[in-house]
């Protein structure tokens, strides 16, 4: 009799060609799919009758804060938010204090992750001006997943975007290149906008629509001449989201929740500077536009651009409050609840959060598949569940959508074969890992 450490027992699990009921067991961190004629036993089975088994979530967009900024959130914090949210990878941005700009910069995070993260991890490198050989190094590195390239300013003080700089890493680097796309020029000239502004409603007016645009079409030009594929990041117009549809050959597009459910100028209304964030929220229009391109396959995934700050800073008052939102712990629910709201379904959702973010970055994840790395969410579709700020295990400790409503109460987050959730008790032990790139899918 063949003994496993997990076997999980009666649910419908989400996989890429539907909903399907499915036994699954874990041996050694790997998926292995269950024949119901087989002999088995486990350290540990779990009766996932009547629950839904996703694939473990992957969110491709957190600023954990650390090193630097730790007051705010740290890789402890900040994981522990993931797998509450059932999430169970995360990809990390570079604009902490100092920068990710160097391999030895990288390793230190692993490092530090390797002790404090109850998620999978891997790190971005920030491109700059100088930095050009170490960027060369990224593809070496397990748990590097790629190169960060801010075009416009945002927190922190990674910045690039002069064209002859952009085309030498375009063509001298290989794996992802992910851009937060605004025109740097144009925010500079327009910075009495903002100077002169007494409320967050002028942020997006700052922050509108050309500044995205005009940023990214300068640099869907240089990736076409230099023959590089480019991830673009927090789409949040109808212009951009329309243009990077007649170009998808040369990119890949995410878009966040939050553009997806928040609308201007309501949201400044009533969150004020806690609804700032770069890019900006904008007006309906343009989020019904981001839902039409989700729906024509334009996007490929959804991240969360998790950027908290404390209720201390977005309490000083715009223009001195800084920009940014958390979300990892509340990505999933939030889908879940456009699920509810009949504007996502299930396979949708596991499209854009794990089928979609392992191919994009080559992982061995994202699939309820035999040999999969066995990283697994199980909820109970049947239970309601409202967001709640003291809930958020976020340094921030607030949200956005505090007092949204979903179905789909997280039972269990389930990483490399380990319960680090159990309907709501965390794992003291530390069981994330970086993440191995294979090989990109897009």
């Amino acid at each position: 009799m063949e003994k496993f450490d997990l076997i999980i027992k009666g649910g419908t699990c989400i996989l890429e060609s539907g909903p399907k009921k499915r036994d699954l067991a874990v041996k050694d961190g790997k998926i292995h799919v269950l024949d119901k004629s087989e002999d088995l036993s486990a350290t540990k089975i779990i009766d996932a009758n009547g629950k839904h088994i996703f694939p473990g979530l992957i969110d491709t967009q957190v600023h954990f804060r650390e090193p630097g900024l730790t007051h705010k959130e740290d890789l402890a914090s900040g994981s522990l938010a993931a797998v509450l949210g059932g999430v169970t990878t995360y990809l990390e941005m570079p604009n902490t204090t100092p920068p990710t700009t160097t391999k030895e910069a990288i390793l230190e995070k692993i490092s530090l992750a390797k002790s404090k993260s109850l998620a999978n991890f891997g790190f971005y490198m920030g491109g700059t001006a100088e930095n050009l050989e170490e960027l060369k190094k990224a593809k070496d590195i397990e748990g590097c997943c790629g190169i960060k390239i801010f075009l416009g300013s945002s927190t922190g003080n990674l910045l690039l975007y002069k064209r002859d700089k952009l085309e030498e890493i375009f063509k001298n680097t290989t794996g992802i290149i992910a851009l937060h796309s605004e025109n740097e020029e144009m925010l500079v000239q327009r910075k009495s906008v903002r100077d002169n502004a007494t409320s967050a409603h002028e942020h997006a007016n700052w922050r509108n629509v050309e500044t995205a645009l005009t940023s990214t079409k300068r640099v869907i030009e240089i990736a076409k001449e230099c023959k590089r594929k480019v991830h673009v990041l927090h789409i949040t117009s109808k212009d951009e989201i329309d243009f990077l549809a007649e170009n998808k050959e040369h990119c890949t597009v995410e878009v966040t929740p939050q553009h997806l459910t928040l609308s201007s100028p309501e949201c400044y209304d009533k969150l004020g500077t806690y609804a700032q964030m770069n890019p900006p929220i904008r007006t309906a229009d343009h989020t019904a536009g981001l839902w039409g391109a989700l729906k024509k396959g334009v996007v490929d995934v959804i991240g969360s651009d998790h950027a908290p700050h404390t209720k201390e800073e977005k309490d000083q008052g715009y223009p001195n409050s800084p920009s940014g939102m958390p979300g990892v712990q509340t990505i999933f629910p939030i889908l879940l609840h456009h699920v509810e709201m009949g504007n996502l379904t299930i396979l949708e959702v596991a499209k854009y959060l794990c089928f979609n973010p392992a191919k994009l970055y080559g992982l061995n994840k994202g699939h309820l598949e035999e040999g999969f790395d066995a990283d697994i969410t199980i909820v109970d579709m049947n239970k309601t569940v409202e967001i709640k700020n003291e809930d958020m295990a976020s340094k921030c400790g607030w949200t956005p959508f505090n007092g949204y409503t979903y179905k789909g109460e997280i039972n269990y987050t389930i990483v490399g074969g380990n319960i680090v959730v159990d309907h709501g008790q965390v794992s003291k032990e530390k069981f994330g890992k970086p993440i191995s790139i294979n090989q990109r899918k897009f």
